[in-house]
C-alpha cells in the first residue's frame, strides 16, 4: 500500500483515483455512495437542494422531524432515496455555513470518507458546493482521500477500504488534482509513522526517500556513516552509537525557481528549508523511557517525515519555488556504545554540548542537521520534531508549538497553519532561558534547569546552531500521533504539518 506521487493531471488516494466529475446532474450520478455538505442552516440551497428536489423534499422531510441537524461533523446514511441513482446518501454536517474553513470541510470529508471507508466501494461521490473557494474544495478533497487510508499496514483484516474511485462533483478537475497530491504527501508521512521500527530504520527510510525523490524529481544526498564523520557531525554520530543500525543524512533539492535556482543561477539560495527530527526509534537510550513511554516512540521521526511529503508534494505541484529538506536520521538505544550522561559531544559548528539525558536527544540531532543547512544560506529555515512532552504538558495533543528568532517567518508558518486547519500556538523565546542551558563543564547542556519550560530550552539549544537565519521551530509532540480514533482519523500518525509546510510554500512562491 504505498504512496505514489503522480504527474500532474492524475491523483490517488493510495490505490483508488480520484477525479472530477464538472457536469454531471447529482440525481443520475451512479455510486454506491453519494456525500452531500449540509450546514446547520439548512436544506435550502446548493447541491443538497437540488438533492431534495430530486428526492422530492425528502431531506427536508428528514430536517424538519429533527433526523439531520447539519451539526459539524454529524454523519447520517440514508439508504434507497426515491429519484436517485446512487444506492446511498450520506449527509455530512459542516456547521454554520458563515464559520466554514478549509480546514473544517478537510475533516468533514475525512470524516464521511473514514465512515464509507469501513467496507469495499466501487465508486464513491462528494458533491462540492458552488460557494466553496478553490481552497475549501482543495482541503475537502484532501480529507476524503486521507480519511481512507487507516494505520493498518499488518493486519491480514483490513478495517479501512480506500475506494476504487473517488468523484468529486462540481469540483474543478485542477482544484481536485491538487487536493489528490496534498492527501498522497500526508499519506505518505502517515504510512512512515507508522511503519514498526523493525522496517523503518534510517537506512530504509533513506531508501524511502531515494524513491521518492525519483518519482517526483528531487536531488538527493544520502550522508552515511562514514560521510557524516567526515562532516564532523559528532552530535548526530553520538546519538546513534548506541545502535547497531547505522546513522543517515538525507538532504532533497527541489528547485522550482523562484528566487533561487540551479547550478549558474544568480542566486541559488534556497527560498524555504525543511527540517525534520528523524529518530526512528527512541528507547530514551541510558535515560530509559518506561514501557508505556517507550511503545509508540516509532513516531520520533513524524518530523523527518513530515519534510519529505511536504516537499514530495512541493515538487509534484511543481510551485514555482526552490525548496531544500534535510532530515537526521537515527535510533537511539541502549547498545554497549550508547552516548552517555556526562558525555561532552562537539557539535559540527564547534559547540560543544555536554549530556544531562540522553532522551532528550532530538535537539542534540538537530543541532548537525541546522548546520549543515545554514551552510546552504536558505532565506529562511522551518523544522518539525516530536522534541518534548513539555509542549504537550503546555497545549495539550491537538496543539503543536511555535519558537521563532523571527516573528514574520513565525506569522507566514502560523498563517499557512491557520489557513489549511492545524492549530500551532506560538510560545515566548525569551533571553533569560539562554542561561538555562549554560554548561559549567562545555558550551551548553542538552537540557534545562529542571522539567520547566522545558520546551523553551529545547528551542533555545536549537536556535544556537541557525546562525541567525530567520526559523521557525514546530513542536509537533502533541499532533503528530493520535493515541485513540477520532471521527476523522482512525489513530496512529496524522500526518501533521505536511499541509501546512506545502500551504507556506505556495505563499512565498506568490
Amino acid at each position: 500500500m504505498s504512496t505514489e506521487f503522480l504527474p500532474p493531471g492524475r491523483a490517488t488516494t493510495g490505490s483508488g483515483t480520484i477525479s472530477a466529475a464538472t457536469a454531471t446532474d447529482p440525481a443520475r450520478f451512479e455510486a454506491d455512495t453519494l456525500v452531500v455538505f449540509l450546514s446547520s442552516g439548512g436544506v435550502g440551497s446548493g447541491g443538497i437542494a437540488a438533492v431534495d428536489q430530486a428526492t422530492n423534499g425528502q431531506l427536508t422531510r428528514l430536517w424538519d422531524q429533527g433526523d439531520l441537524t447539519g451539526k459539524r461533523y454529524e454523519c447520517v446514511p440514508l439508504l434507497a432515496l426515491q429519484g436517485l441513482a446512487c444506492r446511498q446518501v450520506l449527509v455530512m454536517g459542516v456547521g454554520p455555513a458563515d464559520e466554514l474553513t478549509p480546514g473544517i470541510l478537510y475533516r468533514a470529508a475525512a470524516t464521511a470518507a473514514r465512515q464509507l471507508a469501513g467496507r469495499t466501494r466501487d465508486c464513491v461521490g462528494f458533491l462540492a458546493e458552488g460557494h466553496w473557494t478553490n481552497d475549501q474544495i482543495e482541503q475537502a478533497v484532501a480529507g476524503a482521500a486521507v480519511g481512507q487510508i487507516g494505520q493498518d499496514l499488518y493486519r491480514a483484516e483490513k478495517r479501512q477500504h480506500p475506494f476504487a474511485a473517488t468523484v468529486w462533483l462540481e469540483a474543478p478537475v485542477e482544484v481536485v488534482t491538487r487536493g489528490g497530491l496534498i492527501a498522497d504527501g500526508v499519506n505518505l508521512a502517515r504510512r512512515l509513522v507508522n511503519l514498526p521500527p523493525d522496517d523503518l530504520y534510517p537506512e530504509t527510510f533513506a531508501d524511502e526517500a531515494a524513491t521518492i525523490a525519483g518519482r517526483v524529481g528531487l536531488e538527493i544526498e544520502i550522508w552515511d556513516q562514514a560521510r557524516l564523520e567526515r562532516e564532523r557531525c559528532q552530535a548526530l554520530l553520538a546519538v546513534a552509537r548506541g545502535s547497531e543500525r547505522s546513522p543517515r543524512l538525507v538532504l532533497l533539492h527541489y528547485r522550482g525557481t523562484a528566487h533561487g535556482g540551479g547550478a549558474g543561477h544568480a542566486d541559488s539560495r534556497p527560498d524555504l528549508a525543511l527540517v525534520g527530527k528523524g529518530v526512528t526509534f527512541d528507547s530514551g537510550g541510558l535515560s530509559l523511557k518506561p514501557s508505556e513511554g517507550m511503545l509508540a516512540m516509532k513516531c520520533d521521526m513524524a518530523g523527518a517525515a513530515a519534510a519529505l511529503g511536504a516537499i514530495a508534494t512541493i515538487a509534484a505541484l511543481r510551485l514555482p519555488i526552490h525548496v531544500v529538506a534535510a532530515v537526521g536520521l537515527v535510533e537511539n538505544m541502549t547498545g554497549p556504545s550508547a552516548y552517555k550522561l556526562g558525555d561532552v559531544v562537539t557539535a559540527r559548528s564547534g559547540l560543544t554540548i555536554e549530556i544531562h539525558n540522553t532522551d532528550a536527544e532530538g535537539r542534540v540531532v538537530l543541532a548537525d542537521v541546522l548546520d549543515v543547512v545554514a551552510d546552504l544560506q536558505p532565506r529562511r529555515i522551518v523544522d518539525a520534531a516530536t522534541l518534548t512532552g513539555a509542549c504537550m504538558v503546555a497545549l495539550g495533543r491537538d496543539i503543536a508549538g511555535l519558537f521563532t528568532n523571527d516573528q514574520a517567518c513565525c506569522d507566514a508558518v502560523q498563517a499557512a497553519a491557520t489557513a489549511v486547519g492545524e492549530r500551532v500556538w506560538q510560545l515566548p523565546m525569551d533571553k533569560d532561558f539562554d542561561d538555562q542551558i549554560l554548561s559549567e563543564v562545555a558550551d551548553i547542556k542538552n537540557v534545562g534547569d529542571g522539567r520547566l519550560g522545558g520546551a523553551i530550552t529545547a528551542a533555545k539549544l536549537l536556535e544556537r546552531f541557525v546562525r541567525g537565519i530567520p526559523w521557525t521551530h514546530v513542536d509537533i509532540a502533541g499532533p503528530a500521533f493520535a493515541d485513540k480514533p477520532t471521527p476523522w482519523t482512525g489513530g496512529g500518525g496524522t500526518g501533521a504539518m505536511v499541509r501546512p509546510f506545502v500551504e507556506l510554500a505556495r505563499t512565498l512562491a506568490r
